[in-house]
């Protein structure tokens, strides 16, 4: 693969509604190509080229050409991809339930969709309330960690959504991360599913460590973080200063609450 960023389409100048089938089917060609190195970039090697919201606009365009064309939407959409194949280098976990990302909103009319979207999901007229629970977002790399009876006994990356690696000996060097729960009323099965970041001051301070030994500096705080994590030397991993944010939950054996709060 080429060092050097997938150059921007010039047809991408022209709006998608004024496409026609034979131009609209050799852009998603185009872009599913382009979309893919960045995946690979970004989620297989910890390297983007491009800021998130470059690649956010072009997976984007690439949705609303297949909602305008949905006779050429293609076997391998970008709109399906969810995360990246795991490496061979680490041993393949499958979840026990899929593992998928986030869909951002990027202006008022996306999340007045995404609220007409959940009214419809769940049976609600435009009269009637809807709560909602607002979280922080943290940029770093996705994590699913399944505990049975109370004891951790893997640690999975996202991967392609339902496989991931197994990164457990190195989940179980950061101190954020318990590999025993507190308590005694945990259910059988609790999978917890978060981010592994890096705070701002801890990935200057790695970074003047980095160049002081005579080494490259990361490119940010979000793929010092993903590399970190995704090391074979767990040694590695343990002196990086990774913290993990959890959010949601995969499997339960039973549901030890009723609402997200």
């Amino acid at each position: 693969m080429s060092d050097t960023p997938t150059q921007p389409d010039s047809r991408r100048a022209t709006s998608v509604d004024a496409l026609d089938e034979a131009s609209a089917a050799a852009e998603l060609e185009a872009l599913t190509k382009e979309l893919a190195d960045h995946d690979a970039r970004y989620h297989g090697q910890d390297a983007p080229v491009i800021s998130d919201a470059a690649y956010d606009a072009l997976k984007r365009r690439n949705l609303a050409i297949e909602q305008r064309f949905p006779s050429l939407f293609r076997d391998d959409s970008p709109s399906l991809r969810v995360g990246y194949a795991p490496l061979d280098k680490f041993e393949q976990l499958r979840h026990a339930q899929p593992m998928l990302s986030l869909k951002n909103a990027m202006d008022d009319d996306e999340v007045g969709e995404f609220v007409r979207s959940v009214r419809k999901f769940l049976g609600l007229g435009d009269g009637e309330a809807l709560a909602f629970t607002a979280e922080p977002k943290i940029d770093g790399a996705s994590l699913s960690l399944r505990y049975e009876n109370g004891r951790l006994v893997s640690a999975a990356t996202r991967g392609d959504g339902a496989v991931g690696e197994n990164v457990t000996e190195n989940a179980k060097t950061i101190p954020d991360i318990p590999q025993i729960l507190d308590g005694a009323s945990f259910p059988q099965v609790v999978e917890i599913r978060g981010e592994v970041y890096m705070a701002h001051d801890d990935f200057a301070a790695l970074n003047e460590r980095q160049i002081a030994a005579g080494g490259q500096p990361f490119a940010n705080p979000r793929n010092a973080a993903a590399g970190s994590l995704r090391q074979l030397d767990s040694s590695i991993t343990a002196r990086r200063p990774l913290r993990y944010f959890a959010y949601a939950w995969g499997e339960m054996s039973e549901m030890p609450t009723t609402t997200q709060t």
